[in-house]
């Protein structure tokens, strides 16, 4: 009785990368940044907060961060 014989993986062609991504890997990226880009962009849905704005708020904190 002979082993069993496994046939070697199909090597790429020179020049050229194959690359096979499931749909879901694009799909899903883009649906959450349209998802965002709605909630950003819709200022009917958002409320007056007292004090200094959040993105200034968020980009001095990270000043602080890097700075440090």
């Amino acid at each position: 009785m002979s082993a069993p014989t496994y046939s070697q993986p199909r090597a790429a062609a020179p020049g050229r990368v194959d690359i096979r991504l499931p749909w879901w890997a694009i799909v899903l990226p883009a649906v959450a940044f349209v998802a965002l880009l709605l909630l950003i962009l819709n200022p009917a849905d958002a409320q007056a907060v007292a004090g200094e704005p959040s993105l200034v708020h968020i980009l001095g904190r990270a000043k602080d961060l890097v700075l440090r």
